[in-house]
C-alpha cells in the first residue's frame, strides 16, 4: 500500500528512536548523555561488549562503530523484528497512537487471511496441548519423560500430541465455528484426494507449535510415535502463513538470547534444539525438515555474525556441512561467516547432553573449526597427493570453490589460507633439494642480508605513508564535510592505525567532530596537512573533491604495495633472491604508478591541467574509492 505524503514524517516526530532501541539494549549510562539525546549501547546486531552502538535522538538516527548498521526508527524495526517494511510502520503507527490510512482492499484482504490462518494453527496448539494432558496422552507423556523433558520444558514449548484419530481437531475445531476451509488452508487439516471431508494432517505424534520471529504460531512438526511410521518427522505444508525455507524454529527467542552476547548455534531438529537451550545454550535454531537454505542463512546472519552449524558425525551430518559450505561461498561478508561443530559419531546434540551433559556440548563448541577448514578437508582428506597432476587438480578445486566468494577481500583471504594449508602439506617436500647423480647437492638460495633489509625498510616506509595519506584525508573530510555521505562507504573501509585517526574517523561518521576537537587540531597543525589542496583551499570544494578522490585511489594502491611486501617477507624462506627482487621490483612499479598524478600545489597541477582535471573527474564518476563486489 502507498502511504500519504507527510505521514512517515509525522510518524517520526511522534516517536522516540532512543524509546524504540531501549527495549533491544541496555544502555551506558556513563556514556549516554540523556539530556542531549546522546545514547550509547552494546550492538544489538552483533555480539560484543563495549558500547559502540550510538543513537542519536535529536536527529533520529544509529550507527555501530563495530559492524556499521545504521539507519532509523523503521529501519531498526524491521532489522530486530524481521519484519517487512510496511509491518515496521504497522508497529511504529501503533505505539505513536497514529492511525494508519485506509489500506488497499486487495492488500488489506489477505493481511486478515493471513491472521485468520494464524488464528486457526493457535487454536491448533491449544487442542493439542489438551490432547497431551489427556488420558490419551500418557504414551506421549513418557516419551518426553523418557527424553529428559520436565512437565515445565513441555509447559514453556507448548508441546502437545496428537491423537491416531482421522478427525479429531477436524471436529474440534469446526465445533468452534472455524471453517473447513480455514482449516485446510492453515495446513492443520488436509482435504482427500476424492474430495471428501478433510482429514487431521497429524495423527499418532508428538506436536511442536511453529512460530515466526515475532512469536506469532505459523504451523506445526510432528515427530511419530510410531517407529515404523514412514515419516519420523512431519511439518506442515507451504501456506499463505508459513513458507518453511524462510522460517527457523525457535527463531524469536534465540535472537533474544544471542543479543545478549549467547552463541547462535544451528541445530538439526526440534528436539536438539529444546534440548540445548533447556542445558543453557538457549541461543539454538533449526531449520524446518529441509536443508539450510539462502534465506535461513540469511536470518541466521542478522542475528549473528558468525553462527555455528552443529551437525551429527556420521557421514550424513557431514555432507550436510559440506552443502552449507557450499551454500555459503558465494554470500559471504567482510564479518559474516560460519563455524562447524561436528559431534562425535553416532551422537546427536540431545544424545551428546543427556549422557555429557552442557560441559560435553560445550568442549564440541570450543572444538569448531571455520568454514575454510571444513572446505579444505573435503578436498584433501583420504586422497593422495604423489604428483604434480594430483596438486595442479587440488588447485584446480580449490580455485573453483574459491572463485565463487563475490567478495574480493574474503576471496583474497580464503585463497591465502588455502596456500598456507597447501604449504604446510607440500612444504616439506618442495623444499627438498633434488638428487641428481653425480652432482653435490647445494643448500638453497636464500635472500641475502641486504634483500632483507631493503624489504623491513619498504615496510616501514610504506606504513608511515599509509599514517600520513590517512591524516590528509581526515583532514580534507573535517574541512569539507559535505563531502562525507559521497565517500562515506570508503570512510569506513580506511585501515586506520593511530588511536587518534580512529577518534577522527568515527567523529566523522558521525557527524560529530565536536568531541574530537583536541584531535583535530592537532592533526590540522601537521605540516604536510596544512599544505595540502583542501585544507589549503577550503572554499574550493571541487578542488578538494578530486584531490580526495585521487588520495583514495593512491590508498588502495599502495595497501597493495604492503600486501605484497609482507607476502614477501613471510615467502623468504628458500626463496631464491632473484625472485625476491623480482617481487620487489613489481612493488615498486606499482607504487610509482600509483604516485604519478599528483596534486601537491593547487596552482600547480602540471602542463595539462585540463587532461588532469577529466582524469579525476573519471575517479570520481566511477567512485573509484568504493569497494566493487565480485
Amino acid at each position: 500500500m502507498s502511504l500519504p505524503n507527510g505521514f512517515l514524517d509525522e510518524l517520526r516526530t511522534r516517536i522516540s528512536l532512543s524509546q524504540v532501541v531501549g527495549r533491544k539494549v541496555t544502555w551506558d549510562v556513563r556514556k549516554s548523555n540523556q539530556g542531549k539525546g546522546d545514547w550509547w549501547a552494546p550492538c544489538p546486531f552483533h555480539q560484543e561488549k563495549s558500547a559502540s552502538f550510538h543513537v542519536d535522538d535529536r536527529k533520529g538516527f544509529y550507527y555501530c562503530f563495530g559492524c556499521h548498521a545504521k539507519g532509523d526508527a523503521l529501519t531498526f524495526v524491521k532489522e530486530t523484528e524481521n519484519v517487512s517494511f510496511m509491518e515496521a510502520v504497522e508497529i511504529l503507527a501503533r505505539e505513536a497512537g497514529l492511525p494508519m490510512p485506509a489500506r488497499d482492499p486487495r492488500a488489506a484482504e489477505k493481511t486478515d487471511h493471513r491472521a485468520q490462518l494464524a488464528q486457526v494453527v493457535e487454536e491448533a496448539v491449544k487442542h493439542y496441548r489438551l490432547m497431551l494432558k489427556s488420558g490419551q496422552g500418557v504414551a506421549a507423556r513418557d516419551y518426553l519423560s523418557g527424553r529428559r523433558l520436565s512437565v515445565e520444558a513441555q509447559e514453556r514449548w507448548e508441546i502437545g500430541f496428537a491423537p491416531d484419530h482421522r478427525q479429531g481437531l477436524f471436529q474440534a475445531l469446526t465445533a468452534k465455528g472455524i471453517s473447513a476451509d480455514l482449516l485446510v488452508a492453515s495446513g492443520v487439516c488436509a482435504r482427500p484426494d476424492d474430495g471428501g471431508a478433510p482429514y487431521d494432517r497429524f495423527r499418532g505424534r508428538i506436536i511442536f507449535p511453529i512460530r515466526d520471529a515475532r512469536g506469532r504460531a505459523i504451523s506445526l512438526g510432528g515427530r511419530a510415535m510410531d517407529p515404523n511410521a514412514r515419516a519420523k518427522y512431519l511439518n506442515g505444508p507451504e501456506t499463505d502463513l508459513f513458507d518453511k525455507g524462510r522460517n527457523l524454529y525457535n527463531h524469536g527467542p534465540a535472537r533474544e538470547a544471542a543479543g545478549k552476547g549467547r552463541l547462535l548455534i544451528v541445530a538439526e531438529g526440534y528436539m536438539d534444539t529444546i534440548a540445548l537451550s533447556e542445558a543453557g545454550f538457549t541461543a539454538t535454531v533449526a531449520p524446518l525438515g529441509t536443508a539450510i537454505t539462502e534465506d535461513q542463512l540469511r536470518l541466521m546472519w542478522r542475528i549473528a555474525d558468525e553462527p555455528v552449524i552443529a551437525l551429527d558425525g556420521d557421514a550424513a551430518g557431514i555432507r550436510a556441512a559440506l552443502r552449507v559450505v557450499d551454500l555459503a561461498l558465494p554470500l559471504l561478508e567482510a564479518g559474516k561467516g560460519l563455524r562447524f561443530a561436528v559431534l562425535p559419531s553416532g551422537l546427536d546434540p540431545d544424545d551428546l547432553i543427556r549422557t555429557q551433559g552442557a560441559p560435553g556440548f560445550q568442549k564440541v563448541l570450543d572444538g569448531a573449526e571455520p568454514m575454510a577448514g571444513l572446505l579444505w578437508r573435503r578436498e584433501t582428506e583420504g586422497k593422495v597427493f604423489d604428483s604434480p597432476e594430483r596438486r595442479a587438480g587440488l588447485d584446480k578445486v580449490l580455485g573453483a570453490a574459491i572463485a565463487r566468494i563475490a567478495d574480493p577481500s574474503i576471496r583474497h583471504h580464503y585463497t591465502e589460507e588455502m596456500k598456507r594449508l597447501k604449504w604446510q602439506l607440500f612444504g616439506a617436500r618442495s623444499r627438498q633439494t633434488p638428487f641428481v647423480p653425480g652432482k653435490r647437492p647445494q643448500a638453497p638460495a636464500v635472500p641475502t642480508s641486504s634483500t632483507r633489509q631493503s624489504l623491513l625498510a619498504m615496510v616501514e616506509d610504506e606504513a608511515m605513508a599509509l599514517d600520513l595519506r590517512t591524516a590528509v584525508l581526515l583532514a580534507g573530510f573535517a574541512t569539507h564535510p559535505s563531502l562525507i555521505p559521497a565517500f562515506e562507504t570508503a570512510i569506513e573501509r580506511m585501515v586506520v592505525r593511530q588511536p587518534e585517526h580512529r577518534r577522527l574517523q568515527e567523529a566523522l561518521l558521525a557527524h560529530d567532530l565536536g568531541s574530537v576537537e583536541a584531535d583535530l587540531e592537532t592533526l590540522l597543525a601537521l605540516p604536510h596537512v596544512r599544505i595540502s589542496p583542501p585544507v589549503r583551499n577550503p572554499e574550493d570544494i571541487d578542488l578538494a573533491r578530486m584531490c580526495l578522490a585521487e588520495e583514495f585511489a593512491k590508498l588502495d594502491a599502495a595497501h597493495g604495495v604492503e600486501i605484497e611486501i609482507r607476502e614477501a617477507m613471510e615467502d623468504m624462506e628458500g626463496l631464491a633472491d632473484e625472485g625476491l627482487t623480482w617481487r620487489l621490483q613489481q612493488a615498486a612499479e606499482a607504487r610509482n604508478n600509483a604516485g604519478r598524478t599528483r596534486l601537491d600545489d593547487a596552482g600547480d597541477l602540471g602542463e595539462d591541467r585540463s587532461a588532469l582535471s577529466r582524469h579525476l573527474q573519471d575517479l570520481i564518476d566511477g567512485q573509484i574509492w568504493v569497494k566493487k563486489k565480485g
